[in-house]
């Protein structure tokens, strides 16, 4: 069988990119996926990085963050101090099981558009209530909550030929409080879970965001800080299929532990809120 399926490479695409899309092509961004793994059903790959757009732009309104914008790149940013839940940024890139090597080259779009449970892109942009926006072939775009864009392990909604082009993160959500709670088998291993809970200043509310455990991100909200049977019964009622197995926890194994932190989260939140 011959592998070597690709026999295209579009280094300079249009300014949007699209409208000649056709079966057996393939966005190219970092590639750290791509050139990692078998793929022959491809047969183009249409190069995103030689249209130039901007990594981040940070203003009054929140961080944009470019989809061709590196893992190094976000890593690198430093936030503004009024935005308390900047650290959250530097804290989803270290979630990464890659090397330095990939953090050069793997783009925060690509591990959205991948999909994994484990995508701390996800996370983290699901948690600060992010919009992404999503560029079809015809010339449309359309703008999708974050937590409606994944929607099993591999899986999103993406249509053919559909991109994203940035992720919007309001400044709303990076001035919140947050705390995070993460558990991987091995040092630098994939997350087996990785909850984050967020709390808008001078409120007593709750967003707790639960991935990497589930197949598709979990957000639970709360206009008011429940109790910790409330709590754990928020986590009871999400249905069994939407529990991930792998090598890194069974479905009985995640969901314990998502409990268990979520408990932390709301018992760290509660400590430090205003008396």
């Amino acid at each position: 069988m011959d592998l070597n399926t690709i026999t295209e490479v579009v280094r300079r695409p249009s300014d949007r990119p699209g409208p000649d899309w056709r079966e057996g092509d393939a966005w190219l961004a970092g590639g750290t996926f791509l050139f990692s793994t078998e793929q022959p059903e491809l047969r183009r790959l249409v190069d995103l990085t030689s249209l130039g757009w901007a990594p981040l732009v940070a203003d009054g309104s929140g961080l944009e963050i470019g989809a061709t914008c590196t893992i190094r790149d976000l890593y690198a940013f430093e936030p503004p101090r009024e935005w308390t839940a900047g650290p959250l940024i530097a804290t989803a890139c270290e979630a990464f099981l890659s090397s330095f090597k990939v953090w050069n080259a793997a783009t925060v779009g690509g591990n959205v558009c991948l999909s994994l449970p484990a995508g701390p892109m996800i996370t983290l942009t699901v948690a600060l209530e992010a919009g992404y926006e999503l560029w079809a072939p015809d010339g449309s775009t359309r703008v999708v909550d974050a937590l409606e864009f994944v929607t099993g392990n591999n899986r999103n909604i993406l249509g053919p030929g559909e991109l994203l082009r940035r992720i919007r993160i309001p400044t709303g959500a990076l001035r919140k409080r947050a705390v995070h709670r993460r558990f991987e088998l091995t040092r630098l291993g994939r997350s087996t879970v990785f909850l984050i809970g967020t709390q808008t200043p001078g409120r007593n509310d709750l967003l707790l965001t639960v991935t990497a455990g589930t197949t598709r991100p979990i957000r639970i909200a709360f206009d008011s800080m429940p109790d910790a049977r409330t709590l754990q019964h928020s986590i009871d009622v999400i249905p069994a299929d939407v529990w991930f197995a792998d090598p890194n926890g069974t479905p009985e194994h995640r969901r314990h532990l998502t409990k268990h932190f979520t408990e932390e989260i709301r018992h760290e939140l509660v400590a430090g809120s205003p008396a």
